[in-house]
């Protein structure tokens, strides 16, 4: 079991119950997996309950799933701590979760880490006085081509830096959140210099004269 933070009994509620609208999607998730394997949906289920529960499950929600699926609740608590998108204790209603690994190291996930603690006074695990920001360090989210990531809750802030990240926890602290995305304007996953292929569909570039016109005739040619 990990040494991932779970509340303690001041901040745990003695009982969870299933809104109407989680139980009407419990089952929809229920149906995909054949009634000797509904432990299979153990997953959606830890994310329903987090998502119902101001983005942190409870002990009473790990008790709620064991009993729906006929799991002991041992086995929904170790799938709960494996993974770092369940929170076991209470977040802030701004959650980070800031990518320390390789490639966003690479390119500075340091200064975005510093910033966050000059600016907030937080480090990992951590949470603000005033309930608004906590932050987790984490592993790959998986966009290691526009490094450094910084996710708040469920949107990815790409091309990160100290500025701009600073730019972004001013915006949040004022109850407003950014459009999320590359910080540097990039589109999607296209070179940090800029586009390097598709530029252009001219017979120099050694694109097919049929292909060029073909893309001509339909209004394409710049990616």
């Amino acid at each position: 079991m990990s040494s991932k933070p779970i509340a303690d009994d001041r901040d745990q509620p003695a009982t969870f119950s299933w809104t109407a609208e989680s139980e009407t999607r419990i089952g929809v998730i229920l149906a995909k997996y054949p009634p000797d394997r509904q432990a299979s949906a153990v997953l959606p289920l830890l994310d329903l309950a987090q998502r119902q529960h101001d983005n942190w499950i409870p002990l009473a929600a790990i008790d709620a799933i064991a009993a729906r699926l006929g799991m002991a609740r041992i086995r929904v608590l170790e799938v709960a701590t494996f993974y770092t998108m369940f929170n076991l204790a209470p977040v802030g209603k701004w959650f980070l979760q800031a990518c320390t690994t390789t490639p966003c190291w690479l390119r500075g996930s340091d200064q975005v880490m510093r910033c966050i603690k000059d600016k907030l006074g937080i480090g990992n695990h951590e949470r603000t006085a005033d309930g608004q920001f906590s932050l987790l360090e984490v592993e790959c989210l998986g966009a290691c081509v526009n490094a450094p990531i910084l996710q708040v809750n469920d949107d990815f802030y790409e091309d990160m830096d100290y500025e701009t990240t600073a730019t972004l926890l001013a915006s949040l602290k004022r109850g407003e959140q950014p459009a999320m995305g590359s910080m540097t304007g990039r589109q999607t996953s296209q070179s940090i210099a800029g586009p390097t292929s598709l530029t252009s569909l001219k017979d120099s570039d050694g694109v097919p004269p049929w292909y060029a016109g073909r893309t001509a005739a339909a209004g394409g040619g710049d990616d």
